[in-house]
């Protein structure tokens, strides 16, 4: 079948975790039939699963609705299975290319199969950036004490009253290590340099903290612990003196990066930290019919909840477009 003769679908969503689902559960109620490609499993150069973040993360107690709780990949399953409920078709591949330009637009799969589209959502998210020493991401991913978000995270029972310890040295390590400070007994921040890069204010606030020590030209160099994180191997990069560190939990806050190279060269504009640009509070990209949501276009909250609202936005502005565009 020649291109010119495939079906044109009304809208793609790119992503699958909670600003991707939310949006086809959006848009396919608003009878829109949505096309929902979910990526597929990857490991390097970290385990990267449909379903995003939240498939490494074993509690989440801070999403509505769950009182008592719920796994990561357990609200995975049900923002799927809603997304199902009302007829998203879903695809199980992943989007290499993209020509916006053309009409309709033209997607390009890992299998040189070509979607098109009156409209695309992109919802493909970030991933954290991990340390990369032995039994780090295996511990994240068990649940075993290790993880990317204290604001997720850290007020869990098990990190409560605990030596904890955070890796970074920019805003977001500050802020981790302040949240952190509210339930743990001890927070160490373990930087490789001999000064902060975050800003003087988040600074002061953290290293006046009576809670909190750090760890200076200092890098990880292993995670120990078989089920449970128990400890961390220490090396100083200027002395080459090795040391082991006891904490019951480790925050990793070295920065995230967020999945757009299958966008590079599209068109899209990116902000300054690589992630997909938004004019407004509304979803809508630099080019028309191209909208963002979720942690693909937000560096600041990275949380669930502030990206299945901003799913909702997309699929709401898409319905919209497509409207004023004859597309129903």
């Amino acid at each position: 079948m020649s291109e010119s003769t495939l079906a044109v679908e009304k809208v793609v969503i790119i992503g699958s975790g909670p600003a991707g689902w939310t949006a086809a559960i959006y848009a396919a109620r608003a009878s829109l039939s949505p096309l929902a490609i979910v990526g597929v499993p990857a490991t390097v150069p970290a385990p990267v699963l449909p379903g995003g973040q939240l498939m490494l993360t074993t509690e989440v107690e801070n999403y509505p609705g769950f009182p008592h709780g719920v796994t990561g990949p357990e609200l995975m399953d049900k923002f799927r299975d809603q997304a199902v409920r009302f007829d998203t078709r879903v695809l199980d591949n992943d989007v290499v290319s993209c020509d916006f330009a053309s009409t309709p637009m033209r997607l390009t799969l890992c299998d040189g199969k070509v979607i098109q589209a009156h409209s695309v959502i992109i919802a493909t998210g970030a991933t954290a950036n991990w340390i990369g020493c032995p039994n780090e991401l295996r511990l994240a991913q068990n649940g075993g004490g290790v993880s990317a978000c204290a604001v997720c995270d850290g007020a869990l029972p098990v990190f409560r009253n605990k030596v904890l310890a955070v890796v970074g040295g920019g805003d977001t390590a500050m802020e981790e290590a302040s949240y952190l400070t509210k339930f743990a007994a001890k927070v160490y921040i373990i930087h490789r340099r001999d000064s902060f890069r975050a800003s003087r204010a988040m600074q002061t606030r953290v290293l006046e903290h009576p809670r909190v020590e750090v760890l200076w030209n200092t890098v990880v160099t292993n995670v120990q612990g078989e089920n449970r994180i128990t400890g961390l191997e220490l090396e100083n990069v200027q002395t080459k003196q090795t040391s082991l560190l006891e904490v019951a939990g480790l925050f990793v806050a070295i920065g995230h990066s967020p999945a757009t190279k299958f966008i590079k060269d599209s068109g899209i504009t990116f902000d300054e930290k690589g992630y997909v640009h938004l004019s407004s509070r509304s979803s809508e990209t630099n080019l028309k019919g191209v909208f963002a949501a979720g942690d693909v276009a937000d560096s600041t909250y990275r949380q669930a909840v502030s990206a299945a609202g901003m799913g909702c936005q997309a699929a709401i502005d898409c319905e919209r477009y497509l409207a004023t565009h004859g597309v129903h």
